[in-house]
């Protein structure tokens, strides 16, 4: 920690510790306020967003009356990033989909293009607008269905090819996104059941569709936490060899969650025959929250809103657009593509969710309409399955080939 005397004011620089610390203590202020505030909590925004914009927008009042400027060191947010996505690997099970994998195709192809619509969208309104087409890219699926992970690497690359703004950009696009996944995605589910009287069929208890966290209880010994701390490091660490190998012979930037997720997957799904070693999916649940919400927490705290007052309406005209393509597309498109049926008005309430913000609201979302007309597994399955994975890993390729060509 070190502060300095500038014609700003003070400039007070964290390190990692005093970020992680400050991290934590806005995650604890968003808890507070989402418990005590049913307006927050039902909008699906998560805790470790809502406290941090508040400290971000605490240290841009401060800045603005050049009294005081904090930095942030976010070395640590990719690690925390990392062991969230092997998370959800380990909990990925390749046996569910064997049934519904005709379905699941077409939920993929219908999820590739809507990634695809929404960098059109965005470059293209951008060029019309007068603003950097990467800012557009910025405010198409790497901040929206890409979310906040996508949304803090990729703000980082462009704002390193020196366009000012563009990761403030990114994470405020993915909070505007989240905030609108929350409220159109379970309306328009429940709107469709309703214009077409659709009834749910094979149902199930709402237990029974805890596909992400499907863990079961145990008790927590300072064994078990070592076992699984061990797998997740040495599932990073052969996530980052692989990124760097791929880099040397392929030249093929790729983020090192990509493949410390797949090997998550692929290790999650042979170690019952190899009996390797011995994961708990309770434990792994709680490790994967902890971390994203460290994430989130700490990558909303270090936005930089100062950089946001020359592009606010822009970005938010394209947002907007986005929206609008995002229902009409899963209304007229996706629900019939996928059956025109109860299943169907789930999954338009689940791509909403995942497509505008994030897994989580795509969860929420299904979850309320579920409340409503019934519990029914197969969306769950089709959904988090391309949500939490497939989707990031024909992304990845598609906004690096973007953003090299959107650079020349």
């Amino acid at each position: 920690m070190s502060i300095s005397l500038t014609e700003l004011g003070y400039i007070l620089k964290l390190d990692f510790i005093n970020t992680i610390t400050v991290s934590l203590l806005a995650l604890y202020v968003g808890r507070l306020i989402k418990t005590k505030s049913e307006l927050f909590d039902s909008v699906g925004l998560p805790a470790a967003v809502t406290g941090g914009l508040i400290f971000a927008f605490v240290n841009f009042i401060l800045r603005s009356l050049n009294i005081l400027t904090i930095e942030y060191d976010t070395s640590l947010q990719n690690p925390f990033m990392m062991v969230s996505f092997i998370c959800i690997g380990l909990s990925v099970s390749v046996h569910e989909f064997r049934k519904e994998y005709k379905r699941l195709f077409i939920f993929v192809v219908l999820s590739i293009f809507m990634a695809l619509s929404q960098n059109a969208i965005g470059v293209f309104l951008a060029s019309i607008i007068g603003i950097n087409p990467l800012l557009g890219l910025l405010s198409g699926s790497v901040s929206l269905s890409g979310g906040y992970a996508l949304s803090s690497i990729f703000g980082k690359v462009v704002e390193n090819m020196g366009v000012n703004g563009a990761h403030s950009i990114a994470l405020s696009s993915a909070t505007f996104g989240i905030v609108a996944g929350a409220l159109l995605g379970s309306p328009l589910g429940v709107s469709i059941i309703k214009s077409k009287g659709l009834e749910a069929k094979n149902l199930v208890e709402e237990k029974d569709i805890d596909v992400i966290n499907n863990s079961h209880k145990f008790n927590i010994t300072a064994q078990s936490l070592f076992v699984n701390l061990t797998l997740l490091f040495a599932l990073m660490s052969l996530g980052m060899l692989v990124s760097i190998l791929c880099k040397m012979y392929t030249r093929v930037i790729l983020p090192s969650y990509i493949p410390a997720m797949l090997c998550a997957i692929i290790f999650s799904n042979i170690k019952g025959k190899r009996k390797i070693i011995d994961s708990y999916s309770g434990l792994i649940a709680i490790l994967k929250n902890t971390s994203i919400s460290i994430f989130l927490s700490m990558a909303s705290t270090s936005l930089k809103l100062w950089q946001l007052d020359t592009l606010i309406l822009p970005i938010f005209f394209i947002l907007v657009c986005q929206v609008a393509f995002m229902y009409f597309y899963t209304k007229y498109i996706v629900f019939k593509a996928m059956g025109s049926n109860y299943d169907s008005a789930l999954m338009v309430s689940g791509m909403c969710g995942f497509g505008l913000g994030s897994m989580t609201n795509a969860m929420s979302n299904m979850g309320e309409v579920s409340s409503k007309y019934g519990y029914t597994l197969h969306p769950y399955l089709i959904v988090s399955i391309t949500g939490a994975f497939i989707i990031e890993v024909f992304q990845i390729p598609m906004i690096v080939t973007a953003v090299k060509f959107l650079s020349k």
